[in-house]
């Protein structure tokens, strides 16, 4: 009896508990736009039992109380895995009709819970004059009786009650500079539904999805009050200067239609409209963004990088032994476009082996910017010993806000290498003792002295002026007539920095594929094909010698179409635009494993192609 006792205490405990937890909200629920003469609700709705006659009704400024104050309420109990939660609904209606046309709002109302008083915000209200909706009708060419359900719900709905709009955070910056772009849907009619979206394509930046609430806010915009929705919110990095223009996008919107019918009214209570569900085309205006390039005179170490950053740079080992790994590790921290910063340059000593670097990130995007950190790790083997000093790192990114190039710099580095006790030659000692069948000798090397003149005349035939002689000195005469040539061509070609990049095309391309195939067996969507991307725009860029800022799927045709590989050329598109899609769309439309083989597919067909 004890703990049924102690149970039924503890359950009253959590429904009390639970019961004030609960945040306690007093709105007010009306339309954002009626017609002239139109009667409509107003209501007023609480969330907890108010205190006995606590409520003081707003002012109706502008409106005919029809009926009201008509007051409901209600209350409802969950036990979900013992714990208990019970909410409560409290309603207070008014049925109000406007006169005139023109902005009105239903001001303040105040009610009080447990002695508090709670109040709700002013509510604008738009009265349309019934003249607006005739003539809107009668300019389509229709009178009242004749129009159908749909053309009357299409002239009750006014040019600006539903807007796409696509804004910018700004609209001049410079090249790599972040812009906040935001898809918005305005509304001032009761939305049901959406078809066929078409977002923006953002061609000429590079862009990241933001996660932000969707909505509805209520927001003013050219005077007006609306309901604003967030479809798309975009960090867009622009990789090229100049004019830039942000194609429209598209969204049909199904919004639900209250239409006065043409029947007679008997009373006020009799239903005087009918419900109709209108679809809305709805296209946003397009947006130009001015892209200014990055100033002259920008120092060799920078590649691109734009915001804000700071640099570590430290060595793992100012001591090794000689055959021995170390490695320096840089780290670069900021906000801007950190996604596209390249390891900086590394100048070792000669007898310093360089390895692949390798790079890990962390990077955070918001609505701001990226932000976070990427880390390179410079892995190095010292051949000999002796003490060395490294030239410090050199890392350099442009402002925005000062309009110009900061260069981060370390300090140097020195390293002692000291001799390796493993090295099979270190335990070599070098002796000048002779053999013994040196000693044997040395009784019988010591000569008596002729005193004459010698005659001395050669045994053998001797070598200069001979024949073979002649043979030898042609050969490398021609030996090194060869050499010149072989190695003026290649010193040529090392500084044909477009020829170079072109033989190593393929090879990075492979590389690439390496490192998407990884991602692929991960199952890591995003990164795969964002490095599939790098691998076929990288690709192109390299072989065609095509700066990445001025490469568009556009220019990929051009170049592939002037050098005969005509199929080739929408076929990469077609793969590009797949890999975008995929990257950026909540759905998966495509195959990894299908892109990643038409990707090596497409890469090989136009090697074979461009080499004939």
């Amino acid at each position: 009896m004890g703990k049924r006792l102690l149970a039924i205490f503890a359950t009253f405990f959590t429904f009390f508990a639970a019961y004030a937890d609960e945040q306690t909200v007093f709105e007010t629920s009306a339309p954002m736009i009626v017609s002239q003469g139109e009667a409509f609700r107003v209501e007023f709705n609480l969330n907890a039992k108010p205190d006995d006659k606590s409520f003081v009704a707003p002012s109706f400024e502008g409106f005919n109380v029809l009926a009201g104050p008509s007051v409901s309420h209600g209350q409802s109990m969950q036990i979900i895995n013992g714990s208990m939660t019970r909410s409560f609904n409290y309603s207070i209606t008014y049925v109000l009709q406007a006169s005139n046309a023109g902005e009105y709002s239903v001001g303040v109302a105040t009610i009080e819970v447990d002695g508090k008083s709670y109040s709700t915000r002013k509510t604008p209200i738009e009265v349309r004059a019934e003249g607006e909706n005739r003539e809107e009708r009668n300019s389509n060419g229709y009178s009242g009786e004749q129009q159908t359900l749909e053309q009357r719900a299409a002239g009750q709905l006014a040019k600006d009650d539903l807007m796409l709009r696509l804004s910018l955070s700004r609209s001049t910056v410079y090249k790599g500079e972040a812009i906040r772009a935001t898809l918005k849907l305005y509304s001032r009619v009761n939305i049901i539904g959406s078809e066929g979206a078409k977002l923006p394509t953002f061609n000429g930046f590079w862009s990241q999805d933001i996660e932000v609430e969707q909505g509805p806010f209520r927001e003013t915009l050219n005077g007006k009050v609306y309901d604003a929705y967030n479809l798309g919110e975009y960090i867009l990095y622009p990789q090229q200067s100049g004019k830039l223009t942000i194609e429209p996008a598209q969204i049909t919107i199904v919004a639900q239609m209250f239409v006065r019918n043409n029947r007679p009214r008997n009373s006020f209570f009799d239903n005087t409209h009918d419900i109709y569900n209108l679809r809305k085309v709805l296209t946003s205006p397009s947006v130009s963004v001015s892209v200014k390039p990055f100033p002259a005179d920008a120092p060799a170490s920078f590649t691109g990088a734009v915001g804000r950053y700071t640099m570590e740079a430290h060595l793992s080992s100012a001591e090794i032994a000689a055959n021995s790994s170390a490695n320096i590790d840089v780290k670069i921290s900021g906000t801007g476009n950190i996604g596209f910063i390249q390891a900086p340059k590394l100048v070792l000593p000669t007898s310093f082996e360089l390895y692949d670097v390798k790079s890990t990130e962390q990077i955070r995007t918001t609505a701001a910017a990226s932000s976070g950190f990427r880390k390179f790790e410079y892995p190095f083997i010292a051949r000999a010993e002796g003490e060395y000093t490294i030239a410090p790192v050199e890392f350099t990114y442009f402002n925005p806000d000062t309009q110009k190039y900061v260069t981060l710099t370390s300090e140097d580095f020195t390293i002692s290498i000291l001799p390796d006790k493993n090295s099979p030659a270190s335990s070599q000692v070098t002796s000048t003792l002779i053999s013994k069948e040196d000693v044997r000798l040395l009784g019988t090397d010591i000569r008596f002295i002729k005193l004459t003149r010698p005659t001395l005349h050669s045994v053998v035939t001797p070598f200069i002026l001979s024949p073979l002689y002649f043979v030898v000195v042609l050969a490398m005469v021609v030996l090194f007539v060869i050499l010149y040539f072989v190695l003026r061509k290649r010193i040529r070609d090392s500084h044909n920095t477009a020829l170079v990049k072109g033989r190593r095309a393929n090879k990075v391309a492979v590389q690439r594929f390496r490192t998407a195939e990884k991602y692929m067996k991960e199952q890591n969507r995003h990164a795969f094909y964002e490095e599939m991307l790098r691998a076929l725009w990288g690709y192109i860029s390299d072989r065609f010698n095509i700066p990445i800022a001025d490469l568009t799927k556009e220019s990929i045709r051009e170049e592939l179409c002037r050098r005969g590989a005509v199929e080739q050329s929408k076929e990469i598109t077609n793969i590009i635009s797949r890999c975008e899609e995929a990257q950026y769309s909540p759905i998966e439309s495509a195959s990894m494993t299908e892109v990643y083989s038409q990707g090596i597919e497409i890469i090989s067909k136009i090697e074979s192609i461009v080499k004939k």
